[in-house]
């Protein structure tokens, strides 16, 4: 049985491209923090090459970017190349059945100082009457 599942976030945004055949196809590259902190105290991070393809490869253009976080589920699969320096390479991707996404279009979409601009002082606030709510 081959079968993976990440959750992670995004360490840069989408690639889409089309193959010669019309098919979408979207690299996506996931950090992916281990279970248990290293000797020193910190998580260590892994990351890894997501191939998504069709219409979820077009999704996945289309509302994720860097720092989203989604939830992989899918395959390993290895591929062989031959390096400029003539030495043969190995690369082990992973090519997702589902992407599901984790983090909100909007929690992305905010910068720091916009959300502190849209952000009301306490002061602000006006007191709700318990009494006038429908529920």
């Amino acid at each position: 049985m081959n079968r993976v599942f990440l959750i992670g976030n995004l360490t840069r945004d989408p690639e889409l491209s089309t193959t010669s055949n019309g098919l979408s196809v979207c690299r996506l590259s996931l950090a992916v923090s281990r279970r248990y902190s290293g000797q020193d105290g910190n998580r260590e991070t892994d990351f890894f090459n997501i191939t998504v393809w069709r219409a979820a490869a077009e999704n996945c253009a289309k509302f994720l970017k860097k720092g989203s976080k989604v939830a992989v589920a899918g395959s390993l699969q290895n591929r062989t190349y031959d390096a400029n320096d003539g030495t043969k390479r190995t690369v082990t991707d992973i090519v997702a059945d589902e992407v599901e996404f984790l983090s909100s279009k909007n929690d992305n979409s905010l910068t720091q100082q916009e959300a502190s601009e849209n952000s009301k002082p306490v002061g602000d606030l006006q007191p709700v009457d318990d009494d006038t709510l429908p529920f």
